[in-house]
Protein backbone atom coordinates (compact mmCIF):
# COMPACT_ATOMS: atom_id res chain seq x y z
CA UNK A 1 0.00 0.00 0.00
CA UNK A 2 2.92 2.57 0.67
CA UNK A 3 3.27 2.82 -3.57
CA UNK A 4 0.82 5.24 -3.15
CA UNK A 5 3.22 7.20 -1.22
CA UNK A 6 5.82 7.56 -4.30
CA UNK A 7 5.80 9.92 -7.00
CA UNK A 8 4.62 13.23 -6.94
CA UNK A 9 1.37 14.80 -6.15
CA UNK A 10 0.06 18.49 -7.79
CA UNK A 11 -1.20 21.24 -5.89
CA UNK A 12 -2.46 24.33 -7.59
CA UNK A 13 -0.68 26.70 -5.14
CA UNK A 14 2.79 24.01 -4.11
CA UNK A 15 3.15 22.58 -7.72
CA UNK A 16 4.41 18.87 -7.27
CA UNK A 17 4.91 17.78 -4.18
CA UNK A 18 5.98 14.59 -1.83
CA UNK A 19 2.96 12.91 0.01
CA UNK A 20 4.52 13.87 3.20
CA UNK A 21 4.63 17.73 1.69
CA UNK A 22 0.89 17.06 1.20
CA UNK A 23 0.12 15.77 4.72
CA UNK A 24 2.11 18.55 6.33
CA UNK A 25 -0.18 20.93 3.78
CA UNK A 26 -3.17 19.16 5.07
CA UNK A 27 -2.45 19.76 8.78
CA UNK A 28 -1.08 23.46 8.04
CA UNK A 29 -4.47 24.17 6.28
CA UNK A 30 -6.60 22.92 9.42
CA UNK A 31 -4.12 24.40 11.91
CA UNK A 32 -4.53 28.12 10.11
CA UNK A 33 -8.18 28.05 11.01
CA UNK A 34 -8.26 25.45 14.43
CA UNK A 35 -12.21 26.39 15.09
CA UNK A 36 -13.03 25.36 11.85
CA UNK A 37 -14.53 21.40 10.59
CA UNK A 38 -13.01 20.10 7.95
CA UNK A 39 -13.81 17.50 5.43
CA UNK A 40 -11.44 14.88 3.64
CA UNK A 41 -12.44 13.09 1.07
CA UNK A 42 -11.01 10.65 -1.82
CA UNK A 43 -11.67 10.08 -5.55
CA UNK A 44 -10.71 9.05 -8.59
CA UNK A 45 -11.33 9.42 -12.27
CA UNK A 46 -10.32 7.63 -15.38
CA UNK A 47 -9.56 8.97 -18.80
CA UNK A 48 -11.18 6.25 -21.21
CA UNK A 49 -8.08 6.08 -23.41
CA UNK A 50 -6.00 2.54 -24.30
CA UNK A 51 -3.63 3.60 -22.07
CA UNK A 52 -5.93 5.15 -18.83
CA UNK A 53 -5.06 7.65 -16.61
CA UNK A 54 -6.45 7.64 -13.56
CA UNK A 55 -6.21 11.04 -10.94
CA UNK A 56 -7.02 10.49 -7.79
CA UNK A 57 -7.50 13.37 -5.44
CA UNK A 58 -7.84 14.59 -2.06
CA UNK A 59 -9.91 17.51 -1.44
CA UNK A 60 -9.77 18.73 2.13
CA UNK A 61 -13.25 21.03 2.56
CA UNK A 62 -13.40 23.95 5.30
CA UNK A 63 -16.92 23.54 5.19
CA UNK A 64 -18.69 26.53 4.03
CA UNK A 65 -15.38 28.66 3.42
CA UNK A 66 -13.43 26.80 0.90
CA UNK A 67 -10.58 24.17 0.71
CA UNK A 68 -7.62 22.81 -1.18
CA UNK A 69 -7.39 19.47 -3.52
CA UNK A 70 -4.48 17.55 -4.13
CA UNK A 71 -4.26 15.19 -7.15
CA UNK A 72 -1.87 12.30 -7.89
CA UNK A 73 -2.04 10.74 -11.56
CA UNK A 74 -1.05 7.17 -11.89
CA UNK A 75 -0.03 6.22 -15.80
CA UNK A 76 -1.11 2.68 -17.17
CA UNK A 77 0.88 3.42 -20.36
CA UNK A 78 3.09 0.04 -19.48
CA UNK A 79 0.53 -1.93 -18.99
CA UNK A 80 -1.22 -4.00 -21.45
CA UNK A 81 -5.02 -2.88 -23.45
CA UNK A 82 -6.37 -6.37 -21.53
CA UNK A 83 -5.28 -4.80 -18.26
CA UNK A 84 -8.61 -2.29 -18.67
CA UNK A 85 -10.10 -3.53 -21.80
CA UNK A 86 -13.45 -2.40 -20.30
CA UNK A 87 -14.94 0.46 -18.63
CA UNK A 88 -16.17 -1.94 -15.66
CA UNK A 89 -12.45 -2.60 -14.47
CA UNK A 90 -11.18 0.65 -15.11
CA UNK A 91 -14.36 2.07 -12.94
CA UNK A 92 -13.13 -0.46 -10.19
CA UNK A 93 -9.27 0.59 -10.63
CA UNK A 94 -10.35 3.98 -9.74
CA UNK A 95 -12.11 2.63 -6.66
CA UNK A 96 -9.46 0.25 -6.10
CA UNK A 97 -6.85 3.48 -5.86
CA UNK A 98 -9.15 5.85 -3.94
CA UNK A 99 -9.62 3.32 -0.92
CA UNK A 100 -5.53 2.87 -1.16
CA UNK A 101 -4.79 6.26 -1.13
CA UNK A 102 -7.84 6.80 1.67
CA UNK A 103 -6.41 4.44 3.80
CA UNK A 104 -2.74 5.16 3.58
CA UNK A 105 -3.81 9.22 4.35
CA UNK A 106 -5.76 8.32 7.42
CA UNK A 107 -3.41 6.63 8.94
CA UNK A 108 -0.64 9.15 8.07
CA UNK A 109 -3.12 11.85 9.42
CA UNK A 110 -4.31 9.62 12.51
CA UNK A 111 0.42 9.19 13.56
CA UNK A 112 1.22 12.71 12.55
CA UNK A 113 -2.04 14.42 14.92
CA UNK A 114 -1.17 11.63 17.82
CA UNK A 115 0.78 14.15 20.11
CA UNK A 116 -0.49 17.49 19.04
CA UNK A 117 -3.19 19.52 17.20
CA UNK A 118 -6.28 18.11 17.44
CA UNK A 119 -8.56 19.71 14.72
CA UNK A 120 -12.28 19.29 14.09
CA UNK A 121 -12.63 17.20 11.00
CA UNK A 122 -13.58 14.16 9.38
CA UNK A 123 -12.53 11.61 6.86
CA UNK A 124 -15.02 9.19 5.68
CA UNK A 125 -16.18 9.62 2.70
CA UNK A 126 -15.01 7.83 -0.78
CA UNK A 127 -16.31 9.75 -3.85
CA UNK A 128 -17.10 6.93 -6.77
CA UNK A 129 -17.59 8.55 -10.12
CA UNK A 130 -20.54 6.51 -10.90
CA UNK A 131 -24.64 7.18 -11.12
CA UNK A 132 -27.83 6.03 -10.96
CA UNK A 133 -28.21 7.09 -14.80
CA UNK A 134 -25.77 5.98 -17.04
CA UNK A 135 -23.78 2.60 -17.81
CA UNK A 136 -22.87 2.42 -14.01
CA UNK A 137 -25.84 2.37 -12.36
CA UNK A 138 -25.63 -1.60 -11.93
CA UNK A 139 -21.81 -1.24 -10.63
CA UNK A 140 -23.45 1.02 -7.42
CA UNK A 141 -23.84 -2.17 -5.01
CA UNK A 142 -20.33 -3.47 -6.13
CA UNK A 143 -18.50 -0.37 -5.45
CA UNK A 144 -20.59 0.85 -2.57
CA UNK A 145 -19.61 -2.44 -0.87
CA UNK A 146 -15.94 -2.05 -2.15
CA UNK A 147 -15.62 0.73 -0.44
CA UNK A 148 -17.64 0.20 2.69
CA UNK A 149 -15.83 -2.79 3.28
CA UNK A 150 -12.50 -0.39 3.44
CA UNK A 151 -13.58 1.57 6.12
CA UNK A 152 -15.71 4.17 4.43
CA UNK A 153 -19.03 5.38 3.17
CA UNK A 154 -19.52 5.99 -0.53
CA UNK A 155 -21.11 8.78 -2.18
CA UNK A 156 -21.73 8.64 -5.77
CA UNK A 157 -23.12 10.98 -8.77
CA UNK A 158 -24.10 13.69 -7.99
CA UNK A 159 -22.52 13.92 -4.41
CA UNK A 160 -19.44 12.56 -5.67
CA UNK A 161 -17.54 15.97 -6.32
CA UNK A 162 -13.58 14.62 -5.64
CA UNK A 163 -14.52 12.46 -8.34
CA UNK A 164 -16.32 13.64 -11.14
CA UNK A 165 -15.42 17.22 -10.94
CA UNK A 166 -11.96 17.57 -9.31
CA UNK A 167 -9.76 14.25 -10.44
CA UNK A 168 -12.46 14.81 -14.11
CA UNK A 169 -10.39 17.87 -14.62
CA UNK A 170 -7.09 16.15 -14.82
CA UNK A 171 -8.38 12.92 -16.97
Amino acid sequence: MNGIKKGKFFNPTKGSIKFDQVLDEIIGYMSERPDEFYDIVVGCDSSSRETPHFPVAIVVLRKGKGGRFFLKKTDYSILSKEKFGSWKERVLEEVFLSCQLAITLKEALKEALEDGFRPDYQFEYIHADIGKNGITKDMIKEVTALIRGNGFEPKVKPEAFAASIVADRYT
